[in-house]
């Protein structure tokens, strides 16, 4: 392993309880191996991502209900392919160089799993997207 990778691995959050076994796909495997620590990682990087987006759009998303956001967080992600690519490289560029030759086998399914998963933290986190929520 390369220092790289020493280094990345190093800085990622440890999620207990790690949950992996035999029976599961290489997808979930590697979901919670890699892709869950690093999401931890770029948690406030991704809420920034997402607060710039909802500002270069002129703020409509403060004007919609709770419910009405939740779904326009899932929208924006599934239908702005440059913002979709964006958020995607934000966790690629995490990889160590043997989860990106992993990633690179399977980068379909291992998207859509990414981008779920991205969907779902934003969604959790709805109240941190209030304009007058600071979270540095």
């Amino acid at each position: 392993m390369n220092h790289r990778s020493q280094y990345l691995l190093k800085f990622r959050p440890e999620i207990l309880p790690k949950i992996v076994n035999d029976s599961m796909s290489p997808s979930e495997k590697f979901q919670n191996q890699t892709l869950r620590p690093v999401l931890k990682f770029q948690n406030l990087i991704l809420i920034d991502a997402f607060r710039n987006y909802i500002t270069k759009h002129k703020n409509k998303f403060y004007k919609l209900s709770l419910e009405k956001r939740i779904e326009y967080i899932e929208n924006t992600i599934q239908r702005d392919v440059k913002f979709r690519s964006f958020l995607k490289g934000m966790v690629v560029g995490l990889f160590t160089e043997e989860e990106y030759q992993t990633y690179t086998q399977n980068s379909s399914a291992l998207n859509k799993r990414i981008m779920s998963l991205v969907i779902k933290r934003l969604q959790d986190q709805i109240q941190l997207f209030e304009p007058e929520v600071l979270i540095h």
